[in-house]
């Protein structure tokens, strides 16, 4: 089990990066069996909770945007590794330090140059050097981020953070069993048996999302309805309420489970006024128990104490 959190090599708002401790120590404490249980994870995103799981059994990981699913399986494959993606950034980082207008109008070049190749060394690119390190597209699937002004975006040490990052990814997927899918939720969620586990992050219902499909009131019902018949223990990230507001889905569907609730604060938003703490939420279908695994969860939360 990883005793310290594996950072991704791409970012996007919303990502639970500090709650994972929080994850990890409701896996343990859920009474599955961790070394021989499959993780199932239909809303991959940046991959941060799939890369930390302590689940040993195979990882059936999906997500309907297809440029995420191709970087990780480039990964799994050998295409991209710590090696040429730092050569990568160090020859495109140096081209857009050169070019004119601070670099927008390369940035719009690479932009261009995604949007019709799909190279995952460019998406990459795309998500470091796009506004507030955000991921989103447009109706059409196009990368759709501004150009983000900071000087020497790609200095040496941010290109050594990121191939690290890389480095860590491909560590934790060689020594697992891995299966990287790009398609819809409801696919993968069937793909789930007994005893496996199945984490699902999808984009936050009446809030702004970025997420490649956007999502729905009818995508809400229909995750509930295959989590509602799933044989697998399973675990949903959402949001329960802020300042402002309730999540109308709490009471709709997913107050009938099992709910925990933790502040978190998402720095996320073009300004500071707009950020603001949030209640998330974790929704399960298992009664909590003492962990089966004492000692590693004592090293999670000394960890991130």
């Amino acid at each position: 089990m990883n005793k310290k959190v594996i950072v991704p090599p791409i970012k996007s708002q919303g990502i639970k990066t500090k709650l994972v401790p929080w994850i990890n120590d409701t896996i343990l404490q859920s009474g599955i069996d961790i070394e021989n249980a499959n993780w199932i994870e239909p809303f991959f995103g940046t991959g941060v909770v799939g890369l930390n799981s302590p689940v040993q059994g195979r990882h059936i990981v999906s997500d309907t945007n297809p440029h995420i699913i191709n970087l990780y399986n480039s990964i799994k494959d050998g295409s991209i590794t710590e090696y040429n993606m730092r050569a990568y950034l160090e020859r495109e980082g140096k081209v857009l330090e050169q070019a004119d207008e601070n670099g927008y109008e390369y940035y719009r070049e690479v932009k261009n140059r995604f949007n019709r190749d799909h190279s995952p060394f460019d998406f990459i690119f795309l998500s470091r050097a796009g506004f507030n390190g955000m991921m989103r597209f447009n109706k059409k699937g196009q990368w759709n981020i501004p150009f983000c002004q900071k000087p020497n975006r790609f200095a040496p040490a941010y290109i050594s953070k990121i191939c690290n990052q890389i480095a860590s990814a491909e560590k934790i997927i060689r020594k697992g069993d891995w299966q990287f899918l790009n398609q819809g939720f409801i696919d993968t969620i069937n793909m789930a048996k007994v005893g496996d586990i199945i984490y699902c992050d999808p984009p936050y219902f009446g809030r702004y999302v970025d997420y490649y499909n956007g999502w729905t009131e009818e995508d809400e019902e229909a995750l509930f309805a295959a989590l509602m018949c799933t044989p697998a223990h399973f675990i949903l990230s959402t949001w329960h309420h802020n300042e402002f507001r309730e999540n109308e889905m709490m009471n709709r569907f997913w107050n009938r489970f099992n709910v925990l609730t933790q502040e978190h604060y998402y720095h996320g938003g073009g300004h500071i006024e707009n950020r603001h703490p949030m209640v998330e939420a974790l929704v399960f279908n298992f009664d909590l128990q003492e962990p089966q695994y004492q000692e590693e969860a004592q090293q999670l939360e000394l960890l991130f104490a």
